[in-house]
């Protein structure tokens, strides 16, 4: 069970909006992330397989090239400070100058825009882009429109990332990728509504609570606890599995338990008491503590939940690429990730972050230090080893068809 303390709102430099937008993308984009880790943290799935690179294509993508004096950084909206103090630390550092545009906002559209480019081996006018684990993200991967890393240059992130990164499912290696930050799916609960603890996807299926549970709209979210509470494996699954999923929750929805399936809303029907439980994304409940006072408890239930991560990456048209991936390290440089995460609030793939983050309040006072002290102490920014292994990977599509009949499956659960 998580817990936060509850600053003072007006310390939280923006952090709740932020949060909120950046779940919305995710959410309006209908991801299919499989996850940051794999089985050195316990996480099950079983990912796609890289794309094959020449033994000599990283020497071949670098050799020559040099740094050029300017950077241009493509994001999703509000996913760092408005201030941009990491980037203006990087052009004091570096004399690279940074244009920072948030103009992804959905996967498919994103991918959708910039592959012509890619496919005519001509610019999309970015040298970096944080692209999430999904469906697209394996389109760039297989098409050769990521480049591949030279991780001679990134120093700071073979020190500071968290190990399990190197073994993840969608990029074994980092090939293509680093994390930049990831998020987890579970429950959240009202403590004052539920008097006894909540362990259990179970628990969401429990007539105790019939007319009070919210589960998410986002299909794919909807069917990976589908499928985790029928005791089914997402990243294993087939469409035998989708229908066996989709007949557990079925049940869920007959039996009159669900209120309603719901997108960002959920947060609004949690604080007004339309339901008591509900599916949540690990960002929002820290901030909805830390903002309003409240006091709701997140779970990673014991069947597990999920987890996503967004990554930077380089397209192979870059035309600054060593001046991208010089900012790839410099954000895993432990100040930097630190107060990166102390703004993001989702979790951090630098450990010493927390320790760092803690020197930080230590040295503030007041209300800020106490801001602070919730952000490093939260285990929605920095899980443990026992929170990871009970951690998912997505349902993994091999094709755009696989997807499509995923949510074939689980549309009429939602619908009607």
């Amino acid at each position: 069970m998580f817990q936060t303390n509850k600053p003072n709102p007006s310390l939280l430099r923006g952090m709740t909006q932020s949060r909120l937008g950046r779940r919305d993308a995710l959410r309006l984009g209908g991801l299919s992330a499989m996850g940051a880790f794999l089985a050195a943290c316990g996480v099950e799935g079983k990912g796609k397989p890289q794309a094959s690179i020449a033994p000599d294509a990283v020497a071949k993508f670098w050799g020559g090239k040099t740094q050029n004096g300017k950077l241009n950084f493509a994001n999703w909206p509000l996913y760092m400070d408005p201030k941009q103090p990491e980037l203006k630390k990087f052009t004091a550092k570096t004399g690279i100058q940074v244009t920072y545009d948030e103009v992804i906002q959905e996967m498919g559209p994103w991918f959708a825009k910039v592959q012509p480019q890619l496919s005519a081996g001509q610019s999309i006018g970015y040298d970096l882009m944080v692209i999430t684990n999904s469906v697209q993200f394996g389109q760039f991967r297989d098409a050769g429109f990521l480049a591949p890393l030279d991780h001679a240059k990134l120093p700071n992130y073979a020190a500071n990332a968290a190990k399990s990164y190197s073994t993840s499912a969608y990029d074994p290696g980092n090939v293509f990728s680093i994390p930049y930050a990831s998020g987890i799916t579970g429950i959240a609960y009202d403590p004052d509504k539920i008097k006894r603890p909540i362990t259990k996807l179970a628990d969401l299926w429990d007539p105790a609570f019939k007319g009070k549970v919210g589960m998410f709209k986002d299909l794919q979210e909807l069917g990976n606890f589908g499928l985790l509470a029928a005791g089914l494996k997402p990243g294993d699954s087939d469409e035998t599995a989708w229908k066996t999923a989709a007949a557990k929750l079925k049940e869920q929805k007959d039996a009159g338990i669900v209120r309603n399936y719901y997108d960002q809303g959920y947060v609004d029907a949690l604080g007004k008491g339309e339901v008591w439980i509900t599916q949540a994304w690990s960002g929002d409940i820290f901030q909805k503590n830390v903002s309003d006072g409240t006091n709701y408890k997140f779970v990673i239930p014991e069947e597990g939940g999920t987890i996503w991560t967004d990554n930077m990456t380089i397209p192979v048209t870059a035309q600054n690429p060593v001046d991208a991936i010089m900012m790839m390290d410099f954000l895993y440089d432990l100040e930097n990730s630190t107060t990166l995460a102390e703004y993001i609030n989702y979790v951090c793939p630098v450990p010493a972050a927390q320790t760092q983050m803690k020197k930080h309040a230590a040295a503030a006072s007041g209300e800020d230090k106490e801001t602070l002290l919730a952000v490093a102490d939260s285990p929605l920014v920095f899980p443990g080893e026992s929170e990871y292994k009970r951690l998912h990977y997505y349902v993994d599509f091999n094709t755009a068809e696989e997807k499509q009949d995923f949510e074939r499956v689980f549309q009429p659960i939602v619908l009607g």
